[in-house]
């Protein structure tokens, strides 16, 4: 305690500031702290002792003394008139500022004047702040979410006044004062709170006599996810047997956790799955292989993050399906002309690689004079050429996924220009047949008078003039 107030007494030495006028008077301003020892100078001009020495304050007389008070005992009373003149102040309290005016009487009934302002400050030892409603981790750091909303406190004790003043210094911002006030308590509030708002916050307390600052910061971190659900996607591989699955869910902070799993069904009352990966991550990529697989299986991806509450985690899914090409199983062309072959396949998951190939031994077909390939969406073209009777046969419309193999079948059948001319001329025949039968029932019919008569003879001149007509 001594050496406090040793040090407390040597720092209002130094830091007092003197103005010696014309007439002999002083002016000294100190600012001391409830609980320290003041010494207000009177007389500074040399080493003259005063024979008397009287103190006033606010124009009230406090203590006076001479040369014989330096023989008292300065620790029976809290303020004492040392031997210089000076005023001692033990254990100041709050009460104590004002204007202290000196008169001392110097040799040769010399009067000297002093007036001493002395200011009472009790600096805040420690600014007290609070954030919430926050999580706090291991290391003091504090969170929040995205979209809460935000108190912040900050308070502190001065005398005999402060200013509070809340500090933000944020990626944006190297410094920014929120809000301040006088006062014990300065509230702020920060509604909907977003990303930009992240960073080391500050409580300041300032004396406002004293000019003493004190401190007190902690960081805010933001955290968020967004609203979009993870992307699930397909990436063939270079083995058709194996596909790499890749499930991204970008702009979350901090990283989010990706699961990637499959359904397998219902196990009594829950959901029966399996979790191939799980990986902080906000981009995760599997590769998986046929015999782990199935048609109409579900592959899934969940997003979990510390702002999702349970249940509600974000997720995409894909269901595997079968290729399942179509088209027409049968195809017939004329020699010399050309034909387009078409297939279909748009149903499959992963997407299927389709191609047209020829013959038992599925030889690929490679474009050139005689084959032209094109796509339009999910529809593949074969279009033949030139077409001769070797063209004929059966092609294969051949689409393959992770899962199998699925092949449409189209058989070409090529007629040659002798069997049209042929099938004409059958067609002619057939034809007036067909017309001669029509005229000689319709002959029959318009003579059926004659028949029914019994003229035997004009029936048969009616049968023989429809053959003439014929």
């Amino acid at each position: 305690m001594k050496t406090v107030t040793t040090a407390a007494l040597l720092y209002l030495c130094l830091c007092a500031t003197v103005a010696v006028s014309d007439d002999s008077d002083t002016e000294t301003a100190l600012t001391a702290a409830p609980g320290d020892v003041a010494l207000l100078p009177c007389y500074t001009a040399g080493n003259v002792t005063p024979s008397l020495t009287t103190w006033l304050k606010d124009g009230q007389e406090v203590v006076r003394g001479g040369d014989s008070s330096s023989a008292a005992n300065p620790a029976a009373q809290r303020l004492t008139v040392l031997r210089d003149g000076s005023l001692n102040i033990m254990k100041v309290i709050r009460g104590d500022e004002g204007t202290y005016l000196c008169s001392s009487t110097l040799p040769g009934n010399n009067t000297f004047h002093a007036r001493v302002l002395l200011q009472v400050a009790s600096s805040p030892e420690i600014a007290s702040m609070s954030i919430g409603p926050a999580t706090a981790l291991s290391n003091g750091t504090l969170i929040v979410y995205q979209g809460s909303t935000v108190f912040f406190n900050c308070s502190g004790s001065s005398y005999p006044s402060q200013r509070l003043i809340w500090g933000f210094y944020g990626a944006s911002f190297a410094n920014m004062s929120l809000i301040g006030t006088l006062g014990s308590w300065l509230d702020y509030r920060i509604e909907d709170i977003q990303p930009s708002a992240q960073g080391e916050y500050r409580c300041s307390a300032h004396n406002t006599v004293s000019h003493q600052t004190v401190d007190n910061s902690s960081q805010l971190l933001v955290y968020y996810a967004p609203d979009r659900h993870p992307e699930c996607m397909w990436t063939p591989a270079q083995d058709p047997s194996h596909i790499l699955f890749n499930c991204t869910w970008f702009g979350a902070y901090p990283t989010p956790t990706l699961l990637l799993g499959e359904d397998r069904g219902e196990q009594g009352a829950r959901r029966n799955e399996h979790i191939y990966a799980t990986e902080v991550t906000d981009s995760l990529s599997v590769t998986l292989n046929r015999s782990l697989l199935s048609d109409g299986q579900t592959v899934w991806c969940m997003g979990q993050h510390l702002t999702l509450a349970p249940g509600k985690e974000k997720s995409c899914s894909l269901t595997l399906k079968l290729p399942y090409p179509e088209g027409q199983p049968i195809a017939t062309a004329l020699e010399g002309t050309s034909i387009t072959l078409t297939c279909s396949e748009s149903v499959s998951m992963p997407p299927a690689s389709t191609t047209w190939r020829r013959g038992l031994q599925q030889e690929y077909i490679v474009p050139g004079s005689k084959y032209v390939l094109s796509e339009e969406g999910p529809v593949l073209k074969l279009t033949i050429l030139n077409i001769s009777k070797d063209d004929e046969g059966v092609y294969f419309c051949r689409s393959e996924n992770t899962l199998n193999v699925t092949e449409l079948e189209v058989y070409l059948t090529v007629k040659t220009s002798s069997t049209y001319t042929g099938v004409i001329i059958g067609i002619f025949i057939a034809a007036l047949i067909v017309g001669s039968t029509v005229i000689i029932a319709k002959t029959i019919y318009s003579n059926r008078h004659r028949i029914c008569l019994g003229n035997s003879q004009s029936s048969t001149d009616a049968i023989t003039n429809a053959s003439n007509v014929t």
